[in-house]
């Protein structure tokens, strides 16, 4: 539960909400569910609280309910999220994403599937090849050389709305499956130009998306990216090559690695456990020197401190658990036998009944 300085931010302790999508904007904008949402775990305790993946653009939305930064009119109604978790001891943060080839779907409750058609509630979607995800799904339109450039300075532009709105960390999504993910991966990308084919030119985009944000971020703020460290699957990306992109990234300025994995192939069989990707965040940190965040099944204060003091990784990234109980945190410090830094409205009235 030590805090975490990482450039001009300090971290009152080791624990990050994942940002996980809710599917409730309207036209990319965050609204009062929002604020609640992320609010709520700045006061239960959380040290970093991320903002779900938030597109870039508005056809690199994953859905029709995904919260975007596209525009200068998505900053207040974000920048008033920021500003309440800030106000209650937490450090704002966003993750900026474009979903690539698995844009354009329905919300997970309804199904989840393919939007293909406008009359759907749909848009045509891009990648770095004529891949679908699904058999059946719309075939992405491959990007041009151009159109990359314009993706990087849609990334930087973000980036600039995201600071207007008052985030202190600002995450690049290149996990999952999405379009980041989608050119680093050899299952997804098939180019033969200088965006494909070898392992420098698959990681040629996704670098010089960070390198565009960490030029757009003032040097005191901190830079995260998140990765996929593997596909799970043969000829698929994975942990090896993770590595070399992780010194790559390092060497422009990213400060901390948030290591999950999967998301491009369909089939992948993947292990799921307690923790099944800790070991990911553990061999990128050692080899790559570089600070990185555990997450995946990390449901118990015990094991998420042993995690950090045992220096598998800097910071434990909470999700799902985080959905079922707001006060993890909280509840976490009393596990591991320290006085809860309970928000002041609520501490004066639950430390008193407790005497």
């Amino acid at each position: 539960m030590s805090p975490l300085a990482l450039r001009g931010v300090t971290l009152r302790n080791r624990i990050a909400m994942s940002p996980m999508c809710m599917y409730s904007a309207h036209d990319g904008f965050a609204d009062d569910f929002h604020l609640v949402h992320l609010g709520s775990r700045a006061v239960g305790g959380a040290g970093l609280v991320v903002v779900e993946a938030t597109a870039i653009t508005a056809e690199g939305r994953i859905s029709p309910g995904d919260t975007g930064i596209w525009k200068d009119e998505h900053i207040e109604p974000l920048a008033r999220i920021a500003r309440f978790v800030e106000r209650q001891g937490a450090v704002p943060g966003i993750q900026l994403a474009h979903a690539g080839r698995k844009a354009s779907c329905d919300a997970p409750w309804k199904g989840g599937g393919s939007l293909k058609t406008a009359a759907a509630g749909g848009w045509p979607v891009v990648g770095p090849s004529p891949l679908p995800f699904y058999a059946g799904d719309p075939v992405p339109v491959p990007l041009s050389e151009t159109d990359i450039e314009a993706y990087v300075e849609a990334w930087g532009a973000a980036a600039r709305r995201a600071l207007a709105a008052g985030f202190k960390v600002i995450e690049l999504h290149a996990a999952h499956g999405y379009l980041m993910h989608e050119f680093l991966s050899p299952l997804s990308n098939h180019r033969t130009d200088g965006y494909g084919g070898s392992l420098e030119n698959r990681m040629r985009f996704p670098l010089e998306v960070a390198r565009r944000l960490r030029e757009a971020i003032p040097p005191e703020l901190p830079l995260f990216v998140r990765i996929s460290a593997t596909d799970w699957a043969d000829g698929g990306w994975d942990v090896e090559q993770s590595i070399i992109l992780c010194r790559e990234l390092k060497s422009l300025g990213v400060d901390l690695v948030d290591v999950s994995s999967g998301g491009t192939a369909p089939d992948a069989r993947i292990p799921v456990a307690r923790g099944y990707q800790v070991p990911f965040a553990r061999r990128i940190r050692e080899e790559a020197h570089i600070r990185t965040g555990g997450v995946g099944l990390i449901t118990d204060p015990q094991y998420a401190d042993e995690i950090i003091t045992s220096g598998q990784a800097d910071l434990v990234f909470i999700g799902r658990e985080l959905l079922r109980e707001p006060y993890w945190a909280l509840k976490a410090q009393q596990a591991l036998g320290m006085e809860p830094e309970w928000p002041i409205q609520y501490g004066y009235a639950v430390k008193r009944r407790a005497r």
